[in-house]
C-alpha cells in the first residue's frame, strides 16, 4: 500500500477520497478477539485517585479522541476506571453514535464500555477507528436492546466481525487516519483562536475599551468625540413583523421566522407562504425587510443578528425585529455586529423574560445603549470584524470538508 503524507492530503485525497487497498492478506475478525471490556469499580470517585470524570456528555460523535472531562470532586456515586489509550464506547442512546479514545487516566459513566486493546493483535489506538465507521455502528443499533434509552450489550459488540489488516498495515493506516484526525484539530483549533479573539475585540470595541486593543489594530484608534446614546435615537425604524400568523397559502408569498434565519440570509425556500391580501396588509404595516435593514432574533435563538441584503419580497413574523439604521449616524454592519457582541449579549440576558420560550422586547432593544463612534471608524472596525467572522466561516467548511474525508478513509478501511 502506498499512502499519502499528510501535507499530501489536501491536494491528493481532497480529489479523490479513495484509498487503493489490497485486502486479500486481511483476515475475518471479531472484536472480542482484540479488545476486553475492564470492569474496575471506583465505589466514591470524588475520594479516589483519580481526579477526571468522562461524562456521557464529554462524547462528541464522531470523535476520535475525548477532549473535555469533569472533575470527580464531589461525584459520589461509582464509576468505572480507565487508563491512557482505552477506548471509551458510550453503550446507552447508540444512535448517537459515541466512541472515543483517552489520552490520560481517569473514570467514566457506568453507561460506556472500557475497552482496552490486545496490542499483540493490534496496534494502539486502531480500534477507536473501527468504532467510528458506518458498518460498526449500524450493527451496534440493530442489536441495541431497551425501551426508553436502548443499550448495547458487550457480548453483543464483542461478535461483531470485520476484514483486520496484518500489523505492518494497521500501522500504516493508522498514521495515515491520525494524520487525518491532527488536520481536523488543527482547523478547530484555529477557529477557536480566531473566534477567541474576534470576541475580544469586539466586547473591547462595543464597551469603548478599544484602545487596550489599539496597537494590534491595522488603523488608528480613537475613542475622542465617541458618544452615549439609545439604539432609537439613531434609527429610522425598530419594529416587530406580524405578531398574528395569517393562513398559510400554497402558492402564496414568503413569511420569514427566526428558523429561516441562517448565518447571513433568510432561507426563503424554508418560509411558509401566505395569500396575497395578508401579504399586503404585512407590507403596508412595516414587516417588510429592505436591504440594508438590521435583522434582529428576539424569540428563542435571541440575538442572531445580520444585515439583510437579499433582493427578496418577503415579510416577517414578530420573532425578527426589523432595524433600519440612520446611516448618517449608524452604518447597518456596525448595528448588527455591535448586537451581537459579548456586551450586548449581556445586556439581553438581563431582559430575557418568559418561560417556554425566552424572548427580549422591543421597547428594552430600542433602549439600548450605545457608545457611538465616527462614522469612518464604524467603517474601518466593521471591515475588520467581518473578515474575522469570514475567516471563521471559511474555517467551518474546512472542518466539514476534512471531516468528511476523514469518515470516508475510516469507512473504506473497514
Amino acid at each position: 500500500m502506498n499512502f499519502l503524507k499528510p501535507w499530501q492530503m489536501d491536494s491528493t485525497l481532497m480529489v479523490n477520497k479513495v484509498l487503493n487497498l489490497d485486502k486479500t492478506s486481511w483476515k475475518l475478525t471479531k472484536v472480542g478477539d482484540l479488545a476486553k471490556d475492564i470492569s474496575k469499580r471506583v465505589d466514591n470517585p470524588g475520594e479516589s485517585e483519580y481526579d477526571r470524570f468522562v461524562s456521557l456528555r464529554n462524547f462528541v460523535a464522531g470523535d476520535i479522541k475525548i477532549k473535555t472531562w469533569e472533575p470527580t470532586e464531589n461525584l459520589a456515586s461509582s464509576a468505572k476506571a480507565f487508563k491512557a489509550g482505552d477506548i471509551l464506547f458510550a453503550r446507552r442512546n447508540a444512535y448517537l453514535r459515541r466512541a472515543s479514545l483517552v489520552d490520560f487516566d481517569g473514570c467514566c459513566s457506568g453507561d460506556a464500555f472500557v475497552l482496552r486493546e490486545n496490542h499483540d493483535k493490534i496496534v494502539p489506538g486502531f480500534l477507536a477507528f473501527l468504532m467510528n465507521s458506518n458498518a460498526l455502528w449500524d450493527y451496534a443499533n440493530s442489536n441495541a436492546a431497551g425501551t426508553m434509552s436502548k443499550r448495547v450489550k458487550w457480548r453483543d459488540l464483542a461478535e461483531y466481525e470485520f476484514l483486520l489488516p496484518p500489523k505492518d498495515q494497521q500501522a500504516q493506516l493508522a498514521k495515515l487516519l491520525w494524520a487525518m484526525d491532527e488536520v481536523v484539530e488543527s482547523e478547530k483549533k484555529s477557529k477557536g483562536n480566531i473566534a477567541k479573539y474576534l470576541e475580544a475585540v469586539s466586547g473591547r470595541v462595543f464597551s469603548k475599551r478599544v484602545l487596550s486593543f489599539g496597537k494590534e489594530l491595522p488603523f488608528k484608534v480613537s475613542t475622542e468625540n465617541w458618544r452615549g446614546c439609545h439604539l432609537d435615537e439613531l434609527c429610522e425604524l425598530i419594529t416587530d413583523g406580524a405578531h398574528a400568523s395569517p393562513k398559510t397559502s400554497e402558492n402564496g408569498n414568503p413569511i420569514g421566522t427566526v428558523e429561516n434565519m441562517r448565518e447571513s440570509e433568510i432561507d426563503v425556500e424554508s418560509c411558509r407562504r401566505i395569500g396575497n391580501s395578508d401579504f399586503e396588509y404585512l407590507k403596508r404595516n412595516n414587516c417588510k425587510p429592505i436591504i440594508g435593514d438590521v435583522l434582529f432574533s428576539k424569540d428563542g435563538t435571541i440575538g442572531k443578528t445580520f444585515v439583510f441584503n437579499q433582493n427578496e419580497d418577503l415579510v416577517l413574523l414578530s420573532s425578527i425585529a426589523i432595524i433600519r439604521t440612520n446611516k448618517e449616524v449608524l452604518i447597518p454592519e456596525y448595528c448588527s455586529l455591535m448586537l451581537e457582541s459579548p456586551v450586548f449579549i449581556t445586556e439581553i440576558e438581563k431582559r430575557k423574560s418568559g418561560t417556554a420560550l425566552k424572548r427580549v422586547v422591543l421597547k428594552d432593544i430600542k433602549k439600548f445603549r450605545v457608545n457611538l463612534p465616527s462614522i469612518k471608524f464604524q467603517r474601518e472596525i466593521s471591515k475588520y470584524l467581518i473578515a474575522l467572522k469570514s475567516n471563521i466561516s471559511l474555517l467551518d467548511n474546512k472542518i466539514e470538508t476534512s471531516q468528511s474525508l476523514q469518515k470516508s478513509l475510516i469507512n473504506q478501511v473497514f
